[in-house]
């Protein structure tokens, strides 16, 4: 079964409805720069209100261990997304169950994706303006049959309209999800919500 992730959680309705609908994770974004920020002690709240076994991830872009560190405490996320220019040995510095976030242009270096000494691999449009949640897709093809030894999440630009299609190709161990359940920034849509978990459960 697929797992879906839930990104861009700014609020404890559309949290406790995304694990309602069945998201099995949900992202809280500490990065200032992102339309989806949230403060790290109002995702504690969040955070802390959820039913067990639902994973929490705090995503970062660029921030130093000591930002991190400080947001995970106070947080209480469970696992952290990197999701900048992050190098294999900053990973390696962090104490954390890690995903890190590959923005994909044309191909995959798996060479490059092995070096990271992470859980899982989270595939995102490469754009030069953001670090996400660009809304955007890429070419699902580049990762269809990859051979990598991490989990791979697939992101960027999914929807309920063509999520069941981008698994078909990638058959990813998750997919993650922000802009394609909202109507705006930060701000869910249940209906797109449900359709789009019901796509992925139903069909992945």
């Amino acid at each position: 079964m697929v797992r879906v992730k839930v990104c861009g959680i700014t609020n404890a309705v559309d949290a406790l409805q995304a694990v309602e609908l069945g998201a099995d994770a949900l992202g809280f974004i500490f990065y200032k720069g992102s339309k989806r920020y949230i403060d790290p002690r109002d995702a504690h709240r969040i955070i802390s209100s959820l039913p067990p076994f639902i994973s929490s991830v705090g995503v970062f872009v660029n921030q130093t261990v000591p930002e991190i560190k400080g947001a995970v405490e106070t947080s209480g996320v469970d696992r952290v997304q990197l999701h900048g220019d992050e190098t294999p040995e900053f990973c390696a510095m962090l104490p954390y169950k890690l995903i890190k976030a590959v923005r994909v242009k044309d191909t995959v270096n798996s060479d490059q994706v092995e070096l990271y000494p992470v859980r899982a691999i989270l595939f995102d449009k490469h754009t030069d303006e953001m670090y996400g949640g660009t809304g955007t897709s890429f070419d699902w093809g580049v990762l269809k049959g990859i051979n990598i030894s991490k989990k791979v999440i697939l992101s960027g630009g999914l929807t309920p309209e063509n999520v069941s299609r981008a698994i078909e190709i990638v058959k990813p161990y998750g997919v993650d999800v922000s802009t394609g359940v909202e109507d705006s920034p930060g701000k869910k849509n249940h209906m797109k919500m449900r359709k789009f978990i019901e796509a992925v459960k139903n069909g992945g």
